[in-house]
């Protein structure tokens, strides 16, 4: 029998084009199965075919665990203790092993032996496929449409499966069976069933691939894509750098008459590209991926990482786009916040930041409407930048002589003292319910201090776009919390 076993390993593995060793798993697998239904509970058990012979033995093996730990699996586990009675150099993730009875091969349920072995070597086909598949080093999955499978597109590439999802596809295509697909590769999940290569249509990443295969001089280092901002299907924008004077990266990428974007255009569905300049410069670079819009002054708050553009009447409604794609891609593109607005917008914008200023610096500093219109004039903003900037810039506006440079700064420093003796006080009133509940971050107690927020059913109250508001946090931490806040409400409750 055992020379019949032996005969079976060769032939499988020769007619499934898979190793011997897995095979002999695959028949380890079904007699350690066969042999666990001989015991009650849910024992772990080895079975050790010699590769040569064809002998087998069993063993019944124990997991040693932590003494502290206790035993979650009395049938599998043995505290640490225990083990070291029987071997005491055992330590702790090692196993213990007893040597039991063989199951003759002649006794086990031949379905569920072959089952359980062709299911093994199925599985070591399928992840053999993958590595060879996945060792050619492709981005992108060019395959067939094959079949719908709860919604998503089942792509075939010769043996190997890919699986598009619906939310990865562009809305207005209409794939149906044995079409032609591209799609870039997202990730390998080999806890799927099927088809475990995750695909998508619609990720900035398969635009950048596009044209990396249209555009050669991406592959020879001469350009480079250093963005990419989609709306799928319908519109798009690239930054691209050139890494040589003599290489005009926009029409390089355009090509002669358009071919080489028109290629990547008619890969998605007829989705329009803005290619835009890459520059170090934020402000530039957000003037390029606003085009087509004009653009006529631009105000950039680095602390906030966010511009606001003033564009004329003539060009809002470009800058901003239908449904505002225009300017949302542009945010997408280069990373900040951009706010669009006419010269009316922003003046007003800019009257109320400096009424807002004039207001801060006559009342925490105490002087007139006109030395606080000579610091806001010099570009101050904050009672921070009086205190702490420089005193030879200060000395440097004509208007202000050393003592009042002096007594300004001053004055400023005793007010951002007394703020925040204010500030800690207030964070005094904050309950210590609040303080300890779980995932508060301590940074954000002052923040809800502020805000008028002091007991756990303030918190709790609130809704997530006010968290969000006051702390600055997402709105999925933010719903957390909040959920976290109310959880001592129904504590009571079955």
């Amino acid at each position: 029998m055992n020379r019949e076993m032996l005969m079976l390993v060769d032939a499988i593995s020769r007619e499934k084009n898979v190793e011997r060793d897995v095979v002999f798993g695959a028949v380890e697998s079904a007699l350690a199965q066969a042999t666990k239904k001989l015991y009650q509970g849910e024992v772990d058990i080895r079975v050790a075919v010699d590769r040569d012979s064809g002998d087998y033995e069993t063993f019944r093996r124990w997991h040693v665990v932590p003494d502290e730990a206790g035993l979650q699996q009395p049938d599998q586990e043995i505290l640490l203790f225990e083990a070291k009675e029987e071997m005491p150099d055992i330590e702790v993730d090692e196993y213990i092993e007893e040597s039991v009875d063989s199951v003759p091969i002649g006794r086990i349920g031949a379905m569920a032996a072959k089952q359980v072995i062709l299911q093994k070597i199925r599985d070591a086909e399928r992840e053999m496929l993958l590595n060879d598949f996945m060792s050619r080093g492709d981005k992108i999955f060019v395959g067939t449409v094959k079949r719908l499978d709860k919604g998503d597109i089942i792509v075939e590439a010769g043996r190997v499966e890919g699986r598009l999802r619906r939310s990865e596809m562009i809305a207005k295509e209409n794939l149906r069976n044995g079409d032609r697909v591209r799609a870039m590769i997202m990730e390998v999940d080999l806890t799927l069933r099927g088809a475990p290569i995750i695909l998508s249509r619609s990720a900035p990443e398969f635009m950048i691939e596009l044209f990396r295969q249209e555009v050669p001089e991406i592959e020879q280092g001469l350009l480079e894509i250093k963005s990419c901002a989609r709306d799928p299907g319908s519109r798009a924008k690239i930054a691209v750098l050139s890494h040589d004077k003599r290489v005009d990266p926009i029409g390089t990428c355009v090509g002669v008459r358009g071919t080489r974007v028109n290629a990547v255009t008619n890969e998605l569905a007829g989705e329009r590209v803005d290619i835009v300049l890459w520059s170090e410069d934020p402000a530039q670079f957000v003037i390029g991926a606003l085009a087509p819009a004009n653009v006529s002054s631009i105000v950039v708050d680095e602390e906030k990482h966010a511009m606001d553009v003033v564009v004329d009447e003539e060009n809002l409604a470009i800058a901003i786009g239908r449904g505002g794609q225009n300017v949302r891609l542009a945010s997408e593109l280069t990373g900040w916040k951009i706010n669009i607005m006419d010269a009316n917008e922003s003046a007003q914008k800019q009257a109320n930041e400096t009424d807002a200023a004039r207001r801060l610096f006559m009342e925490k500093l105490d002087v007139d409407e006109e030395i606080a219109d000579i610091l806001i004039s010099e570009g101050f903003t904050s009672l921070e930048e009086v205190a702490y900037v420089p005193i030879s810039e200060m000395l440097e506006i004509e208007a202000f002589d050393e003592d009042t440079v002096n007594e300004l700064r001053s004055r400023a420093k005793d007010a951002l003292l007394t703020m925040e003796i204010a500030k800690e006080e207030g964070v005094d009133t904050v309950s210590q319910n609040l303080r300890d509940l779980e995932g508060l971050n301590p940074d954000l107690i002052p923040k809800l201090a502020e805000a008028g927020v002091n007991t756990r059913d303030d918190l709790a109250d609130l809704a997530v776009d006010e968290l969000t508001e006051i702390t600055g946090l997402s709105a999925d931490d933010a719903k957390t919390l909040i959920l976290k806040a109310r959880e001592h409400w129904f504590a009571g409750q079955e």
